[in-house]
């Protein structure tokens, strides 16, 4: 097992001992059961309820993960002064780096199967349709996460804790809206807001790009092209930042 694999398992086992994760993981659980209990509280669209409140509550769970166990990769190996020993050894920054994002994601990717597992089960039981359109959805929302683990983990690498989740979240807010303000100030007439608005919609991730839980809770199956194409987008702007990442961490002085 190469250095990288080494990392990502101890950065795995390590994130399996955070409670936060069991905890997580049973709120996302009581999510699911809210869905069931206002489905039964709506008197039409009863499936739709329990598809659309199960991917947001998958959603929203490990969107939470990605960010407050991102932040802390680095930041907990700096303040434990484990950095010291780790870097003393012949292992690469970024090898370090890589190994810290890849057991992260594969920490959510069990926690996401968990929680699918958990979702097909209430769909089942409650005679909902298991339709394909729920595993594109899933699909993208771990494409999703992929993407802010490596916000958090490249805003980790310079900053502290706290701002590392404050501008972690806010890109997250921002990357869900930047498509629907380009369009409002489309038929401006330019200016800075334009400009900024722009800027914005460029630089920072299209993560509504991502976002197809409304149509896949009423069953529309998305064209496998645009969930094609929108994954790589996804993954490569991922590891964008994960290069980004690795290219300031080199800076740091240890």
């Amino acid at each position: 097992m190469g250095a990288i694999g080494v990392i990502a398992l101890n950065a795995f086992r390590e994130s399996l001992r955070d409670k936060i994760l069991y905890n997580l993981v049973l709120f996302a659980g009581l999510l699911i059961g809210l869905s069931v209990l206002l489905a039964d509280l709506s008197i039409t669209e009863h499936h739709k309820v329990i598809a659309d409140m199960g991917l947001a509550a998958i959603n929203l769970i490990g969107v939470i993960i990605a960010i407050f166990v991102g932040i802390s990769l680095v930041n907990k190996e700096i303040e434990r002064r484990t950095i010291y020993t780790i870097m003393a050894r012949p292992i690469s920054r970024a090898f370090f780096i890589m190994g810290k994002y890849v057991g992260l994601a594969f920490t959510l990717f069990v926690n996401m199967a968990i929680m699918l597992a958990v979702f097909l089960l209430t769909l089942w039981l409650y005679h909902v349709p298991i339709q394909p359109s729920i595993f594109q959805a899933v699909l993208l929302i771990f494409v999703e996460i992929l993407v802010v683990t490596a916000i958090a983990l490249f805003f980790s690498t310079f900053t502290s804790t706290t701002l590392s989740a404050i501008f972690t979240l806010g890109l997250y807010v921002i990357g869900h809206l930047t498509a629907d303000l380009r369009t409002m100030v489309a038929n401006s007439d330019g200016g800075p807001i334009k400009f900024l608005v722009d800027l914005l919609y460029y630089l920072c991730p299209n993560l509504e790009m991502l976002n197809i839980k409304g149509q896949a809770a009423v069953g529309i199956v998305a064209a496998p092209e645009y969930v094609m194409l929108a994954s790589l987008y996804g993954v490569m702007y991922a590891g964008m930042l994960l290069t980004g990442a690795c290219l300031v961490f080199q800076q740091r002085d240890f």
